[in-house]
């Protein structure tokens, strides 16, 4: 989760077994990494969403991670000193919301059980907290820059991104790594994997800086379905925004809660054929300008401007960026 920021905000395992434990081959995102795998034939599939409702979302909330657990969406924000967590209904004020201290900047959720795990950024740590108070409960060392995570209940391990190709396994208990593996599109690897969702065997990752959402067999690596995400906001709209970022699976239903950081909306969508799928809301794609960025883009810090006042009852300590914020 990084700092992307456009125009004129200038400022968007257990259980893996021997299989997983052979790809496990460690290093940075510009070392060799794990092994690459999942070469297989079968064909990508093309997606869109079809937007089957559309809710209100805080202006404010620089989103970092979404999970939808116990009829309660949960969504974590970052940038250093307004990072929070936050639960409620979906379109709603959040009913508990608890920030983090400073300077933790916090970063992808999942839940498991009465439990969740936040992430933080380049913190070194991961938080876990009760899913009714969002009280923290304990911290663990992170051992690499935290960005997406969810779990994999029926697999015994949690799935983690840390903005390279690689996704980690983990123990649900203590965050260790247990094995890795890199994600493949036609045999080339897919950089920049963000916020997570995991769906059976099947993990859903925004790329990051694009409107891009992929489905991923975490087995393999490799990338099953590519999903254009692209004109769900109105022009006016992304002018204030920042990138799409946020995932949720909304359970029993097949559809998904889609948002991005500073966004005034959330979407409720299907994952259609490309072909059979109009833009989601009437909206042209986005231009490859406004949904590639530049080298330039990738740093993760950026001098954030002041924007105005919102009226969606956002927290007093999130109305305002600061122009030194760090924030990806």
């Amino acid at each position: 989760m990084r700092v992307a920021f456009t125009a004129p905000a200038a400022v968007l395992a257990l259980a893996a077994g021997a299989s997983v434990s052979s790809c496990a081959a460690d290093g940075g995102a510009g070392g060799r990494g794990p092994e690459v795998r999942g070469r297989a034939t079968a064909p990508v599939e093309r997606l869109r969403v079809e937007v089957v409702q559309t809710l209100p979302h805080d202006p404010e909330a620089f989103t970092q991670g979404l999970e939808m657990a116990h009829g309660t969406l949960y969504e974590s924000t970052g940038i250093a000193g307004r990072s929070a967590i936050a639960s409620g209904r979906p379109g709603a004020p959040p009913a508990r919301r608890v920030p983090l201290p400073a300077p933790l900047f916090g970063e992808g959720i999942t839940v498991i059980g009465p439990t969740l795990w936040q992430l933080t950024w380049r913190d070194g740590v991961a938080i876990e907290r009760d899913t009714g108070t969002l009280a923290e409960l304990r911290r663990v060392p992170y051992d690499r820059e935290g960005w997406g995570i969810c779990h994999q209940p029926h697999r015994g391990r949690l799935v983690t991104s840390d903005g390279s190709s690689r996704l980690d396994f983990r123990d649900p208990a203590t965050l260790r790594r247990k094995g890795s593996v890199v994600v493949t599109l036609d045999g080339r690897p897919v950089d920049r994997l963000n916020e997570l969702e995991c769906v059976g065997d099947t993990v859903y990752a925004n790329v990051w800086t694009t409107d891009r959402i992929v489905r991923i067999d975490a087995d393999t690596g490799r990338v099953t379905a590519e999903i254009a995400a692209s004109g769900l906001l109105g022009a006016a709209e992304r002018r204030r925004a920042d990138v799409l970022n946020g995932i949720a699976a909304v359970p029993g239903t097949g559809q998904f809660l889609l948002t991005g950081k500073w966004w005034p909306k959330m979407f409720r969508v299907r994952f259609v054929p490309a072909a059979h799928a109009p833009g989601p809301s009437g909206a042209a794609p986005r231009s490859p300008a406004a949904t590639v960025r530049t080298p330039a883009a990738t740093v993760r810090t950026a001098a954030a401007t002041v924007r105005p006042p919102t009226t969606f009852a956002p927290s007093p300590t999130a109305t305002v960026q600061s122009p030194t914020t760090t924030v990806r």
